[in-house]
C-alpha cells in the first residue's frame, strides 16, 4: 500500500551570519514501510525525520511513500515524485534491487538521489554519477571488514547471501580480504525463510565458521535455525543481518554474534551519543545503522541548503560533496565518486538492561573507501 506523508516543520531562517535567504527543498523519501523489510524502511524514514524535525527548518518539504520492497512501484513513484511533486532530490531506498531500478533515471533528470542504505557496485565505479551520493556505504564495505576479520580467527568459513545485487556484493567483499579457504559458497532465494538445505550443506561441508548476509526476515529465520539445528561453529555477518532492527525477532540465538558495520549505539562521538539519546526518547527503541545512516543522510542535506541553493545544481552538489556536517560515525568524507571514505568496526551482540543490542570489540579498518572509485571519471 502506498503511504503519502508531507512533513513541513518550524521555521529557521537560513539568514545567518550573512547569507541570502535559501531556495526551499523538496525532498522525495522512497522506503520500505510495509511488507518484508518494513522495518529497515521504518527505521530509516524515523531516524531521517529526526534530523529534519531537530533542524526546525520550514524551508525543507519531505514526501514519503512506501515503495513496499517492489522495484515497479519504487519506479512509479519515482517518476511521480520527479514529474509531478517536481522534488529537488530524492533518497530513503533500502533495497540495491530497487536502486538500480530507480536511481540511474532519477539522476539522469538532474534529481539529485543520496543513498542511505543501498550501495550497488554498478553505481560506483563506471557508471557513477554526479548526481548520486552515497551517504553510506559501497555495498561490499562492511563484508570486506568482516573478511578481514575473520583472518584472525578462522581458515574455512562457509559464505551465503541472497541472489540479488547486494547479495553478490556482499560475497565478493568478503572473498577480497579473507584469505582462508571456502568451505562452500551459495545464494539463496531473495526472501527465502526456509533455510533446513543449506545448513544440512554447512553440516557437511567441514566449515570452521559461516559468514551469512541474510538482511530483515531472512537473517532473523536463518538465525533461528541454525541455533536450533546443533551446528556448532561461530555465526558471523554485516551488521545487516544483526541489526537492532531484528534483534528482538531472532533473541538469544543471535548472542556473540560478531558483525561489522560503520557504526554502533555506543560508537564514542557526542554526536551519536545525542542521536542514540534522542531517537530512544521519541521513537521508544535503540535506533539501528539504517537510522543512523538516514540522520546523517538528513544532516548532510541540510549543511547543503545553508550554503547553496538547490536550484543551482553545481553549487548544491559542491556543497554536499564537502560532507560539513557532524555525523555520528565522526569523520565522514567523500571519495572521489561520492561514496564514503570511513572507519569500519567489529560488533557483539550482547544483552545490555535487558535489550539486545551490539557494542563494538575492535575496528577493522580505518579511513577505507571501495574497490570501484578508480572505475569512476568523475
Amino acid at each position: 500500500m502506498k503511504k503519502a506523508l508531507a512533513a513541513s516543520l518550524l521555521a529557521l531562517s537560513f539568514a545567518m551570519g550573512g547569507m541570502a535567504q535559501a531556495e526551499p527543498v523538496k525532498i522525495g523519501l522512497i522506503t520500505t514501510l510495509s511488507g518484508g523489510g518494513a522495518s529497515l524502511g521504518v527505521d530509516a524514514r524515523d531516524g531521517f525525520m529526526l534530523a529534519i524535525e531537530q533542524a526546525g527548518n520550514d524551508e525543507i518539504e519531505v514526501v514519503i511513500e512506501d515503495d513496499a520492497r517492489k522495484p515497479e512501484l519504487a519506479v512509479q513513484i519515482a517518476d511521480k515524485m520527479v514529474q509531478s511533486d517536481k522534488v529537488d532530490l530524492m533518497t530513503g531506498i533500502i533495497w540495491s534491487n530497487l536502486a538500480m531500478a530507480v536511481v540511474p533515471s532519477v539522476t539522469a533528470q538532474d534529481v539529485i538521489y543520496l543513498s542511505p542504505n543501498a550501495g550497488p557496485s554498478a553505481l560506483a565505479g563506471a557508471n557513477c554519477h554526479p548526481n548520486y551520493f552515497n551517504v553510506a556505504y559501497q555495498n561490499d564495505n562492511f563484508h570486506e571488514a568482516m573478511g578481514e576479520a575473520a583472518n584472525e580467527d578462522f581458515s574455512k568459513t562457509f559464505i551465503m547471501a541472497p541472489n540479488y545485487p547486494a547479495g553478490k556484493d556482499s560475497l565478493t567483499g568478503f572473498k577480497r580480504f579473507y584469505k582462508g579457504e571456502l568451505a562452500g559458497e551459495v545464494y539463496t532465494k531473495l526472501g527465502q525463510t526456509d533455510y533446513a538445505a543449506e545448513i544440512a550443506q554447512i553440516r557437511a561441508s567441514g566449515a570452521d565458521s559461516v559468514f551469512i548476509f541474510l538482511p530483515g526476515g531472512m537473517g532473523v529465520a536463518f538465525t533461528k535455525q541454525f541455533a536450533q539445528s546443533g551446528v556448532d561453529i561461530p555465526l558471523m555477518g554485516p551488521a545487516f543481518s544483526f541489526s537492532q532492527d531484528v534483534l528482538p525477532a531472532i533473541g538469544e540465538a543471535a548472542l556473540g554474534v560478531k558483525n561489522t558495520a560503520s557504526w554502533a549505539p555506543d560508537l564514542d562521538n557526542e554526536t551519536n551519543k545525542a542521536f542514540v539519546s534522542a531517537f530512544k526518547e521519541k521513537y521508544d527503541r535503540l535506533p539501528s545503522v539504517y537510522a543512523a545512516q538516514a540522520f546523517d543522510t538528513a544532516n548532510l542535506i541540510l549543511s547543503a541548503a545553508e550554503k547553496a541553493d538547490v536550484s543551482d545544481r553545481e553549487a548544491f552538489r559542491a556543497a554536499l560533496k564537502e560532507a560539513d556536517f557532524q555525523s555520528v560515525r565522526g569523520k565522514f568524507k567523500f571519495n572521489t565518486n561520492n561514496h564514503p571514505i570511513q572507519d569500519f568496526y567489529v560488533r557483539e551482540v550482547v544483552e545490555k538492561d535487558g535489550v539486545l543490542t551490539n557494542t563494538i570489540v575492535s575496528t577493522a579498518f580505518t579511513d577505507h573507501g571501495d574497490a570501484y572509485a578508480a572505475e569512476c571519471k568523475m
